[in-house]
């Protein structure tokens, strides 16, 4: 399984790659914005995308509306702490396929990760 993280924060990154790593998940590419995140997935296959919403150059709801854009159905999870209604909302209307607010425990992200994909 190939997993996108896209997360501006390095120490976040690390956070989920080391939750991902736990799950058996070893196939995994960084991206420190949404505007990086947008090339690795036109460069690369991928089974799951994994991103933070509030990132600099584009914004991991920029990131969701360009994949989608595609015609591509890869789930996609962001992981934020924007947990208002509102935001939820937007995601979803965005074509989000599952939230995580952070702080998030390893348990909850294996559980998201067995949802749409075999871990």
């Amino acid at each position: 399984m190939r997993v996108l993280v896209a997360d501006d924060s390095g120490i976040m990154r690390k956070i989920i790659i080391r939750s991902l790593n736990a799950c058996g998940v070893r196939d995994i590419v960084e991206a420190a914005d949404g505007k990086q995140g947008l090339e690795a997935f036109n460069s690369n296959p991928f089974d799951i995308v994994l991103t933070d919403w509030n990132m600099p150059e584009m914004s991991g709801l920029e990131l969701l509306q360009a994949i989608r854009a595609t015609g591509s159905t890869v789930p996609i999870i962001m992981i934020t702490t924007e947990g208002e209604k509102s935001s939820v909302v937007q995601a979803i209307q965005a074509g989000v396929t599952d939230y995580l607010c952070k702080p998030f425990e390893q348990e909850d992200l294996r559980d998201k990760l067995e949802k749409y994909v075999a871990v």
